[in-house]
């Protein structure tokens, strides 16, 4: 059970590492590997650079992944990256296989006082990768304490000496340990930890290595199953770069500790310079094949061909939820996504009504089930985001996306009903507003679809003056409506047959039309609110005057 536990918090440092990392820092890095694309050799050293901070390439695969998805990165780039992701997370076990036994205590109590004390702030999550480091070395001490007693255990040794007649069940093993721990730099230090006690043989301890090195690469083909092609392409090309080298070099593991073994008496520092040289090879001896490893994969995993109508960036991407401002982003996108239909529903509304066109009705409320769609698929989304892991920005911002989505479903709905109506009450009566009256529908659609596009800017970029302009749209568009009913009754009055025909029709018309801009202004509110520019009342204050 010590054993158990000293594992467990061993791989429950390394999440704590890796997410609070991604958090503080999930931003720079995107910008850090989409800028080093020129080459494969600066994509391999971010590659470097991004695993280091994150420790774990399974991470750096799930980011690398993302942008090949979104169209940002091609496929030779992104195997390019997870190259150098090899070589980072190497060089991280290196590092934790030193004696840092001394930096444990004070990792964790200053992590715990940021954490405790700055909450979600940067400060707070830098507090929680501390934490995590801390737990990390704390667990490697606990690992060797625990592993001792297993030593003196025939049971035990019985079964570990049955693993070194065969280096297919060693990689096996090692693969299934770095899938269930989510981690393969947290399998490497255990099993450098435990080779240390002398409870794995080195030869074991190195087969066990391969493995972990292999399951890695097994765990981000498993993390991004349900992905678009695109994102999986990576991991399998990733994959197909771990077998080749876990091929070539698993004949030499012998030859490399009679070799090494002269001159490194420390076990655990064999392990550990195993698996970095390991990584160095492959990553060195096969940069020159990404070109050829993307063709075979896209050979492989084809991208089906979609009508060009269809053609898009899938921006939900389970792969991106691990880096939350990523995942806030994709949402944000498909949320504009959303809005577009939207808008093609809107300015297709008025054609229906003055040209009567049944085929374009149908079509518009096809659209209406895409935006439900839409609007289930980023809610979501959006929940699987932890809000705890999210900073006070990126809550307002989750927020906000869940009210745009929301109000963009609405309006497709009113849009829906309104085409119904319009097919029940004019086009299959065959009636039609009087001239004046069509004007201020038109009047109307015009100022409706200029306020949905200064919505959608308000929504991307939250600009106060921008917000303010809608709001006030709203007020002005009251009034129109009011005005345009006043109207309509004058021509009522007037004895108008085609007002007398399509009265209930137009005076419904105007009224969703003005519901409509009311969800559309309503987008306004949290960002007016956030720059505290938004009145406590809507409710002109007036004096009363006092009774004579």
């Amino acid at each position: 059970m010590n054993l158990l536990a000293a594992i467990a918090l061993l791989v429950w440092g390394t999440h704590l590492v890796r997410t609070g990392v991604l958090r503080v820092f999930g931003a720079s890095l995107r910008k850090i590997l989409v800028h080093s694309m020129r080459n494969r050799f600066t994509a391999a050293l971010s590659g470097i650079g991004v695993t280091a901070l994150v420790q774990s390439s399974t991470a750096t695969s799930l980011m690398t992944s993302s942008f090949v998805g979104q169209g940002l990165v091609a496929l030779p780039a992104a195997l390019a990256v997870m190259r150098g992701a090899d070589i980072g997370t190497a060089l991280m076990s290196v590092l934790f296989s030193a004696d840092l036994s001394w930096l444990s205590p004070l990792f964790i109590f200053v992590g715990v006082v940021l954490f405790i004390s700055r909450g979600s702030t940067p400060g707070g999550r830098v507090g929680r990768v501390l934490i995590g480091l801390g737990l990390m070395l704390l667990a490697l001490q606990l690992v060797v304490q625990a592993t001792g007693p297993l030593f003196s255990s025939p049971p035990v040794m019985e079964l570990l000496a049955s693993l070194g007649s065969d280096v297919l069940l060693e990689i096996t093993i090692g693969a299934t340990l770095a899938i269930a721990a989510y981690s393969s730099l947290a399998v490497v230090l255990l099993v450098a930890a435990m080779a240390s006690s002398a409870v794995v043989p080195l030869d074991v301890a190195l087969g066990l290595v391969l493995g972990a090195n292999l399951g890695s690469g097994l765990l981000a083909v498993l993390t991004t199953a349900k992905s678009a092609i695109p994102v999986r392409q990576v991991t399998i090309g990733n994959l197909l770069f771990k077998l080749l080298g876990v091929a070539v070099v698993a004949p030499f593991v012998g030859l490399y500790l009679r070799e090494a073994r002269p001159y490194i008496s420390d076990a655990t520092q064999l392990v550990v310079l195993f698996h970095l040289a390991f990584n160095v090879i492959i990553s060195l001896g096969f940069i020159g094949f990404t070109d050829w490893v993307a063709a075979a994969v896209k050979r492989l995993l084809p991208v089906p061909a979609e009508p060009l109508a269809m053609q898009r960036p899938q921006h939900l991407d389970p792969s991106a939820l691990s880096t939350p401002t990523l995942a806030i982003s994709n949402a944000a996108r498909e949320a504009l996504h959303q809005a577009d239909i939207v808008e093609t529903m809107l300015i297709g509304m008025l054609k229906v009504i003055r040209d009567n066109d049944l085929r374009l009705a149908a079509e518009l409320r096809k659209m209406d089930d895409t935006v439900d769609e839409l609007y289930s698929a980023i809610k979501y989304y959006l929940t699987k985001i932890s809000r705890e892991a999210l900073g006070e920005e990126e809550s307002r911002r989750w927020t906000d996306i869940i009210s745009f989505t929301i109000n963009m479903e609405q309006i497709g709905d009113i849009i829906e009903r309104v085409i119904i109506d319009i097919e029940d009450k004019k086009i299959k009566k065959q009636r039609s507003f009087s001239d004046a009256g069509m004007r201020e529908i038109v009047e109307m659609h015009e100022r409706l679809v200029a306020n949905l596009r200064l919505s959608m800017s308000v929504f991307l970029n939250a600009n106060v003056r921008d917000a303010q302009k809608l709001l006030e749209e709203k007020a002005r568009f009251r009034d129109l409506e009011r005005a345009y009913a006043t109207t309509h009754l004058e021509r009522l009055s007037e004895r108008t047959t085609s007002s007398i025909e399509t009265s209930s029709l137009h005076i419904d018309l105007i009224s969703d039309l003005k519901r409509i801009n009311s969800h559309i202004c309503s987008i306004a509110y949290p960002i007016l609110d956030s720059a505290g520019a938004l009145a406590r009342t809507r409710m002109r204050e007036s004096r009363l005057s006092p009774i004579e």
